[in-house]
């Protein structure tokens, strides 16, 4: 079941080169995993076998035994499942009582507590990602509910991205017209129990849609017990441009309002419209580096990994106008992907820039 609890990073303790930090949720791990790029090392308490213990007993082999032990891996890459508890850093050991040169995973969960450094200290984007998680507090997720008459879509919403859960339809089910307020209020109520099951009574609600179906599927929810805080928001359409249509133009700004990933889809919708109006908005690296150089940029929306891939030249070119935007008084938005106007600014390069006044 999902936790509607909003847990926050900690940072432990500050290290010469970097930070140690205790995890807590999936969002953390999300966190994490733009951290923990390649050339960074990672420690934490981990397993190794011990080939020293293996024996040969009456003609049997003993397998070596698991041992913990405090394992920093020199990191080459890493594996995240959004919306999961799933983080897997792998590389090789650099640091630990057995196997120094051999390769190892670090399987990162919440509650795990690591080190987190890199040579010459962190960089200055993994420093203004973590600041920002470090101050972003406790942020719950919510639940999002796209309501209409016959169809109910229902999204997960945490700090990083939306989650698709599940989609009720009820078309097709070859009722008489004249069945049809019996047929919704059961569809409406089968619904309203299988979101009881989803979203427990501490994590927020919102309902959204073109009508007023919402407002009797809030009564389904109250009728069944459900305490979730709820805010009721009507949107201009249905589907899955309603959800959105909340993040992008504030309805649910009271429950949902200081989530980054709100921030980033306005940002990047902000963009958007200003493209289709010939605004002062720039795309495209050498687009957004001109502007950049001139001190245009109020807002830089940038895809995170961007700024991290070692392997590509591109990283140093981006990291080098992200750091002209924030001398220049301007606001860098490192974006995930996990939603999607994400996926729409992977679509345009990567990153967009609203800007201060519209360059040539």
């Amino acid at each position: 079941m999902l936790s509607g609890r909003g847990d926050q990073l900690r940072r432990i303790k500050r290290l010469d080169e970097g930070v140690r930090l205790r995890l807590d949720d999936e969002n953390d791990l999300w966190i994490a995993s733009q951290l923990c790029s390649p050339g960074s090392q990672v420690g934490m308490l981990s397993h190794r076998r011990d080939s020293t213990t293996g024996t040969q007993t009456d003609g049997r082999a003993k397998s070596a035994e698991r041992k913990p032990m405090w394992i920093v891996l020199e990191v080459q890459e890493t594996a995240f499942q959004p919306f999961t508890d799933n983080l897997r850093v792998h590389g090789v050991i650099s640091e630990a009582k057995i196997d120094i040169g051999s390769h190892h995973t670090h399987v990162i969960s919440p509650g795990s507590e690591i080190e987190l450094t890199r040579e010459g200290g962190l960089s200055r984007a993994d420093k203004s990602l973590l600041k920002e998680a470090l101050s972003a507090g406790s942020r719950p997720k919510c639940g999002l509910l796209v309501v209409e008459s016959d169809e109910i879509l229902v999204f997960e919403v945490a700090a990083h991205g939306i989650r698709d859960v599940s989609q009720f339809s009820m078309r097709g089910g070859g009722k008489r017209a004249d069945d049809s307020t019996s047929v919704r209020r059961e569809f409406f109520e089968r619904v309203a129990k299988e979101v009881r099951l989803v979203f427990p009574d501490q994590m927020p609600v919102v309902l959204c849609g073109p009508g007023m179906a919402r407002e009797q599927f809030e009564k389904n929810l109250r009728n069944i017990g459900a305490q979730n805080q709820t805010i009721n928001a009507a949107t201009s359409i249905g589907g899955r441009a309603a959800a959105n249509e909340v993040l992008a133009e504030g309805l649910a700004d009271s429950l949902l309002g200081e989530h980054a990933l709100v921030q980033q889809v306005r940002a990047i919708e902000e963009g958007l419209k200003r493209i289709s109006m010939d605004g002062a908005v720039a795309y495209g690296s050498a687009p957004i580096e001109d502007a950049a150089e001139q001190g245009a940029i109020d807002t830089l929306v940038i895809e995170a990994s961007m700024l991290r891939d070692e392997t590509e030249s591109s990283t140093t070119a981006w990291n080098t106008i992200s750091n002209t935007v924030e001398t220049s008084g301007g606001k860098v938005i490192q974006a995930s992907v996990d939603h999607d106007s994400g996926q729409q600014l992977v679509g345009m390069g990567g990153a967009i820039a609203l800007l201060r006044w519209k360059t040539e």
